[in-house]
């Protein structure tokens, strides 16, 4: 069981092979000797050695690898099954190479537990986080306080960044002018007209003017003397 949870963890690839690799020769690369997946106890091994005809491994019983699927030049399925006669075998294992690295699908106990794990690890992280919210007070009983978290201050690796995204060349800022003044001139503003007001009437004041004539008194000059003179008596005519 340790073993097959360490292989679900590792890969393996040999360079030196991987561009020449096709249907015909990927039961060969995933039997090199320096491949942790492959068991030498195997029926493959058996007629290998003996030089005999891979077809006479339906006549056999034991382990054994055979080409599950195949997707020219880039995917390969290998299967790992134990044959108990030519009509009936028992998987063991799938085996995919991508590109020339070769891995271990998990089984459906793994994937399970893998996800299982990742449930139990996200909630136990909310409840814990959910937890240093709580508050109880004497009178009050529990309560929720929610503060918001403090913004770390920008390290100075932050702070190069933001410099580096800040800066722009003189050709971005020319290039943007240039797509705007393209902008326009496919799409030019519109601009509405000031609506019309009426004319003012203009309001003619007529001011009057009235001119106040004021009689001034004539006076009357001093005799020698300085007394004044009486005015004539009128005389009546006699008719």
């Amino acid at each position: 069981m340790d073993k097959a949870e360490n292989t679900l963890g590792i890969s393996w690839h040999d360079s030196a092979l991987v561009p020449h690799l096709n249907q015909g020769n990927i039961l060969d690369y995933f039997s090199e000797r320096s491949n942790p997946f492959y068991d030498r106890t195997c029926n493959n091994e058996t007629i290998k050695m003996q030089r005999l005809n891979p077809d006479q491994m339906l006549n056999m019983t034991g382990l054994e690898y055979t080409l599950l699927h195949a997707q020219e030049p880039i995917l390969y399925v290998i299967r790992k099954q134990h044959r108990h006669s030519p009509t009936q075998a028992t998987t063991l294992a799938d085996y995919y190479i991508i590109g020339g690295h070769v891995y271990q699908g998990p089984d459906l106990c793994s994937v399970v537990n893998s996800r299982l794990l990742n449930t139990l690890s996200n909630l136990q992280g909310a409840f814990d986080e959910a937890r240093t919210y709580a508050r109880f007070h004497p009178t009050r009983g529990y309560s929720w306080e929610f503060k918001e978290k403090e913004e770390k201050e920008p390290t100075s690796k932050d702070k190069k960044v933001k410099k580096k995204e800040e800066a722009s060349s003189a050709f971005q800022r020319k290039r943007v002018d240039l797509l705007l003044g393209e902008l326009a001139k496919k799409h030019p503003p519109l601009f509405m007209p000031p609506p019309s007001q009426p004319p003012a009437k203009a309001s003619h004041v007529e001011e009057v003017k009235t001119d106040i004539k004021t009689e001034k008194p004539t006076e009357e000059k001093p005799t020698s003397n300085g007394s004044m003179k009486p005015p004539p008596e009128k005389k009546q005519k006699l008719r």
